[in-house]
């Protein structure tokens, strides 16, 4: 009995050490451009099925998002400047993720004070 709660343990921990490392982020950190403060997923990240873009922006910027080469119809949440996206059947350019790599691009513009644009890709793959 005791010999089964000891293999079961440990076939546990093993599945939690192979998870953390398959999920884990590869440590490097991302250098963003100055508008963006922040991404989802970041660049070669591993994502499920389920993953949302994401990508938040100083004040006074607006984006325009292109993933796989089609502008998407982004959320642009107000009071964080962030912009959120995630595949849909009322999106008729892509509706579903697919296994393999996607790419994102951002281009920004700055709508208050000096006008400044730019533009930043990465890539992240769905399994």
């Amino acid at each position: 009995m005791y010999r089964m709660i000891y293999i079961g343990l440990g076939a546990l921990a093993v599945a939690v050490i192979a998870l953390a490392i398959v999920f884990a982020p590869s440590g490097n950190p991302v250098e963003l451009p100055t508008p963006i403060e922040a991404i989802s997923p970041t660049p070669n990240d591993q994502a499920l099925f389920q993953a949302v873009v994401e990508v938040d922006l100083e004040l006074g910027y607006e984006a325009q998002i292109v993933v796989d080469g089609f502008p998407v119809d982004a959320e642009f949440i107000e009071g964080t400047a962030t912009y959120r996206w995630v595949p849909s059947a009322a999106d008729p350019s892509i509706t579903h993720w697919t296994n393999g790599e996607h790419t994102v691009e951002v281009y920004w513009e700055k709508v208050t004070g000096v006008p400044e644009f730019g533009s930043y890709t990465w890539t992240f793959r769905i399994r």
